[in-house]
């Protein structure tokens, strides 16, 4: 079995288990999306990805380490694409069950948009629907475990003190699950 590794940022992924394939995309879902189908698409031998990262929290009460269930396009104009009689399918489910994630190439910071966030998932980030979207295009399985790192407010903008705390903690995971 051939796994890979997916991070948005050399950061996030620092404490990954040596010998693991590590692909590190660079942030937002453009960029995700292209490394992910580019990794694929030149090694066939890949039948795994785990995407992991810091997220965001929606609401005050999540903190730690998470699988997601589903996950969001969020900034997608999906319900108008919907009347133009095109499925945007914004939501993908994923084998965990777990907290639904919403992604976005939004750095969310503001209270309105932490708020309308809130009311449709739990954990916000940059990069996880895009590379669901491509391993499922590429009909490899996917898993996103994402770590909190911050509230999704103002505060957020401490993420470069505070990642490390999420890299520790995702590599941790991944040495005693894979």
């Amino acid at each position: 079995m051939t796994l890979l590794v997916v991070s948005a940022t050399p950061q996030e992924a620092a404490y990954v288990p040596g010998g693991a394939a590590v692909l590190v995309t660079g942030i937002g879902k453009v960029p995700a999306a292209a490394a992910v189908a580019r990794a694929l698409a030149s090694d066939g031998g890949i039948d795994q990805v785990v995407n992991i990262g810091s997220a965001g929290a929606l609401h005050d009460h999540l903190e730690g380490l998470h699988e997601i269930g589903s996950v969001l396009n969020h900034d997608l104009s999906a319900g108008l694409l919907r009347q133009l009689g095109v499925d945007p399918q914004e939501w993908l489910d994923l084998p965990a069950d777990g907290l639904r994630l919403a992604t976005g190439d939004l750095f969310v910071t503001d209270p309105v948009v932490r708020a309308g966030l809130a009311a449709v998932a739990d954990l916000v980030d940059m990069e996880g629907y895009a590379v669901a979207w491509a391993a499922q295009q590429a009909g490899v399985p996917v898993r996103l475990v994402k770590h909190v790192s911050d509230r999704a407010d103002e505060a957020s903008m401490d993420w470069p003190q505070l990642v490390d705390v999420s890299a520790r903690a995702l590599g941790a995971w991944l040495a005693d699950h894979l």
